[in-house]
């Protein structure tokens, strides 16, 4: 085996092992990623009712011609 060789499969079994440590700090449960980590974060929060409201507000005023109908 090449030195090369050797070296890709070491980086390899390091990875691996990176995941598995990982893993275990997890409790066997893979690690969520990007925006599913906050999925549902934000239930119940009036603060984040509010925000979507005038966010949404906001958004139909930039429309050309107003408002173009009551959603909620």
């Amino acid at each position: 085996m090449s030195t090369a060789q050797i070296e890709r499969r070491l980086k390899a079994l390091e990875a691996e092992l990176a995941d598995l440590k990982s893993q275990l700090r997890l409790g066997g449960r893979t690690p969520k990623k990007g925006w599913k980590q906050i999925v549902g974060s934000f239930a119940g929060d009036p603060l984040h009712t509010k925000a979507m409201r005038l966010g949404r507000q906001y958004r139909e005023a930039q429309r050309p011609g107003g408002k173009r109908g009551k959603r909620r």
